[in-house]
């Protein structure tokens, strides 16, 4: 259990912590000589049960807020500390609201220094703080006297942080990721970089592979120490020291993370919500600059609220928070405004959506809002589904709320629950799928019955039809696990039935009848188009149309933009390039060699290869050519016909030529 001290300056926090562990926790030279803690200091007790509570003792004076503020972040346990001289104080009522803010609701208040005044003073004391306590979550927690010097109630005060510690849960560390908050960085001589801090959620161990955040520097984990002993793991809920490589001190900050990589995701932009405090003089205006405390850091930030509204003290707010520079933050995360000059808290919160997108429909947003306000994943996500016409990011979800794969898993394994996709999984309401689903069908069937020679929808169309709230590529996953089980075909950019042939109707067929003969009669000597229209007697753009068409059903195959071939033609060439390999040594044969044995002209031999190249089936390497895929499952069995047989050239006897007379004398060359 960690417990942190919280009081006005001078009221005897350090103190108390030492008579309590024996540990005094200023530390800096500064802080011994002035006689004031300035930084957090920290201590252990081991209870006679053997639990150990983790003592964050905190500075009280108003300037050092921003360090107060870094220490009780993570803590479980508080104990406000009242002077019974001073009796409440401005930082009394200070660190009260951020403790408050910050939804701690186990600790006791503590009465110090009753050894200097009398007992009437100390119940006046303890009057007062009960009144404080009041209107807090803290309103039922026990007020002891105690005295450090004396001892009075030294003893009674330990036994209740025992009695504490023994009744705390540990904090959930299964199914979550691991969160470390740092509080300090600093060199040891042999061990290099080490950090202090806080594991908010999992667990650690030595040799973990982890990230630091906002930065996203990689480190390995070295070496662990709680309480002072090394150790080899940590768990959420206790304090401990990771000695780290792969990041010099220079590198980290206090306000970093050492995060699990599945959840480094850097932000900037929070949507929260937000209490401002009921003491504030005035409203809270759109875009007012705050100091922003999440975990142990302090960055800048705007306010925006909606509409330019404001918000009236003691009231709260769903509104946006924008950091002047990235920060690590997730679901949950509380967190503490203080005003532009750092001088006083106004308000907290807690972060809803760490992860804000681009808004389109306010409506349609608030209710989002609502949803992540759940505390359980489970029904903040079923709550999400029934909002979000676009379906779940469920990677952004499982990192927002810091799910484990096994524990995410679970949570998605619901029967209403459908996931589209694989790299980008969205989550949609297994209703709305199934509806989508027939959707699709039902329009490709009409689609079909009305246009029988098309070939089919655009996926694009389809989409803005059918489903326009999804986003394109979620949409296109869902039909290509239709395709998967055969419900849908997706040919390119369009999709259609299964078996749906686009040249089943009688005009194609009429002019098929026509066009077949003409192509099987040409062997390997396919006609282009430009001479294959006039041959047919078919205008060339609709025979252009219809060729295309006809290649989809898988009976004629392009060769080229302008030069279609039977299927079984082209299984035949498929098998003479097999033959021409088995009669070369090496099996690697040149474009000429196919195109001697084929007996088609060079051009051609060339297109012809290079479709046989796209089917797979041969393969180019550098002016050679082999064969890489056995034909048949590809273009059906096929035997090479007879190499066309070469007749001789005539030989012809020459003419003679006449004789070469020599040029006159008085020639001059």
């Amino acid at each position: 259990m960690i417990v942190a001290t919280a009081g006005h300056i001078d009221h005897g926090k350090t103190t108390l912590v030492k008579a309590l562990t024996g540990v005094d926790t200023d530390r800096l030279p500064e802080e011994k000589k002035r006689g004031i803690s300035i930084d957090l200091g920290f201590a252990y007790r081991k209870t006679p049960a053997g639990d150990v509570i983790g003592f964050v003792d905190v500075p009280g004076h108003e300037r050092f807020v921003r360090n107060m503020l870094a220490g009780v972040c993570g803590i479980d346990y508080v104990m406000l500390i009242v002077a019974a001289d001073d009796g409440v104080m401005p930082q009394t009522i200070e660190h009260l609201h951020i403790v408050d803010l910050l939804t701690i609701t186990r600790g006791i208040a503590v009465i110090t220094k009753t050894d200097r005044v009398p007992a009437e003073r100390v119940d006046e004391v303890a009057a007062s703080v009960r009144a404080l306590l009041a209107a807090t979550a803290l309103e039922r927690i026990d007020v002891l006297p105690v005295s450090a010097v004396s001892g009075d109630g030294i003893e009674k005060l330990r036994e209740t942080l025992a009695t504490a510690a023994r009744e705390f849960g540990n904090r959930e560390h299964a199914g979550r990721n691991l969160r470390y908050a740092i509080d300090r960085v600093f060199t040891i001589v042999g061990s290099g970089t080490v950090v202090t801090g806080t594991l908010f959620n999992g667990a650690v161990a030595i040799g973990d592979k982890l990230m630091l955040s906002p930065s996203g520097l990689e480190v390995r984990v070295r070496g662990i120490q709680k309480d002072g002993q090394a150790a080899t793991q940590a768990m959420a809920g206790e304090r401990c020291a990771l000695n780290v490589t792969g990041a010099d001190v220079a590198d980290i900050h206090r306000g970093d993370w050492v995060v699990a990589p599945a959840i480094h995701a850097p932000t900037q932009r929070l949507d929260v919500r937000l209490q401002l405090l009921a003491g504030e003089t005035r409203p809270l205006k759109h875009w007012t600059p705050v100091h922003l405390h999440l975990g142990t850091a302090d960055v800048t930030a705007r306010i925006a609220i909606r509409r330019g509204a404001s918000i009236a003290p003691g009231s709260s707010a769903l509104v946006q928070v924008i950091a002047d520079q990235p920060l690590a933050a997730l679901n949950g995360d509380r967190f503490i405004l203080r005003d532009q000059s750092a001088m006083r808290t106004i308000g907290g919160g807690t972060v809803i959506d760490p992860f804000v997108g681009p808004r389109r429909n306010a409506q349609t947003r608030a209710a989002q809002l609502a949803a992540l306000e759940h505390a359980d994943p489970a029904a903040a996500l079923a709550a999400l589904l029934a909002c979000s016409p676009a379906g779940v990011d469920l990677m952004q979800f499982e990192r927002a709320f810091n799910l484990t794969p096994e524990r995410a898993a679970a949570l998605e394994q619901s029967p209403a629950i459908a996931i589209v996709g694989k790299e980008l999984r969205v989550a949609l309401p297994r209703a709305t799928v199934d509806v989508i689903t027939q959707s699709v069908i039902d329009t490709l069937t009409r689609f079909h019955r009305e246009s029988p020679q098309a070939t089919g929808i655009e996926i694009a169309v389809l989409r803005k039809q059918l489903a326009p709230a999804l986003a394109a590529a979620t949409f296109t996953a869902l039909l290509r696990e239709l395709g998967d089980t055969r419900k849908i075909e997706i040919a390119g950019s369009s999709v259609r039935l299964p078996r749906h042939v686009a040249t089943d109707n009688p005009a194609d067929e009429k002019m098929w009848q026509a066009l077949k003969p003409i192509l099987d009669n040409a062997g390997f000597n396919v006609l282009p188009l430009r001479e294959l229209a006039p041959a047919a007697d078919i205008k060339e753009p609709i025979l252009k149309d219809f060729l295309h068409r006809k290649a989809r059903t898988g009976e004629l195959i392009r060769v080229t933009p302008e030069r279609f071939y039977p299927r079984a033609t082209l299984a035949q060439l498929a098998a003479v390039a097999q033959v021409v390999t088995q009669t070369i040594p090496g099996g690697q044969f040149t474009a000429a060699q196919f195109r001697d044995r084929s007996g088609v002209g060079r051009g051609l031999a060339i297109e012809i290869l290079e479709c046989l190249d796209r089917l797979g089936i041969t393969q180019r390497i550098g002016d050679v050519r082999k064969m890489r895929k056995d034909f048949v499952p590809i273009l059906g069995a096929a035997v090479a016909p007879p190499a066309p047989t070469i007749k001789p050239q005539p030989t012809t006897k020459a003419a003679p030529q006449p004789a070469r007379r020599s040029p006159p004398h008085h020639f001059k060359r």
